[in-house]
């Protein structure tokens, strides 16, 4: 599926304009994590892009959110490894582990985007281009800061490869190449 194509899908399953950022912060932090990582960077970037696809057909529950991205997406031709992926993004909808590079970064990339967005908005210009990753750092220490962010999740990116601080360098990095589309 080109992205163009990807695109049309995602619009016509999310309709919440912070939803549709998120998934293009995703992108963007999937494509950087491929191309570091020397993986398919188009596969990983349309993962990203479409990880939540279901988020507002299934009203978000933890129960059911990434099967339903599965079933449609199986219905698409789309590579099984992406629809994997996915599915295992929310490890509460199925009882499957996460085993894989791509599935540790898939997991990792979409949840690092919340701390970085909530990073951004406490700055004063509330722009990505201020944020500096030791600060990204710091925030992810303070608990209480951005609470729903799951911290586990974003440690992932070592099992797939990739420290902590330059998975954060990284991801902060690409999320700036989009920040007017982010509107940050």
């Amino acid at each position: 599926m080109k992205r163009e194509e990807a695109l049309a899908l995602l619009h016509e399953y999310i309709q919440n304009e912070n939803m549709l950022k998120h998934c293009y912060a995703s992108e963007a932090v999937l494509k950087a994590a491929a191309k570091k990582l020397g993986q398919d960077e188009e596969q990983w970037a349309l993962a990203g892009l479409l990880h939540d696809l279901d988020v507002e057909k299934v009203n978000a529950d933890p129960k059911i959110h990434g099967l339903e991205t599965a079933r449609i997406l199986e219905g698409l031709g789309i590579d099984p490894e992406e629809i994997e992926a996915i599915k295992l993004h929310n490890e509460e909808a199925t009882d499957i582990l996460r085993t894989k590079v791509f599935h540790h970064a898939l997991a990792a990339g979409e949840t690092i985007t919340g701390l970085i967005i909530a990073t951004t908005l406490v700055y004063p210009d509330k722009k990505l281009a201020s944020v500096k990753p030791k600060s990204v750092s710091k925030r992810m220490k303070a608990k209480a800061f951005a609470a729903s962010v799951d911290r586990d999740k974003i440690r992932e990116c070592e099992q797939a490869g990739i420290p902590l601080d330059e998975f954060i360098e990284l991801s902060l990095t690409a999320m700036r190449g989009i920040s007017d589309e982010l509107g940050l």
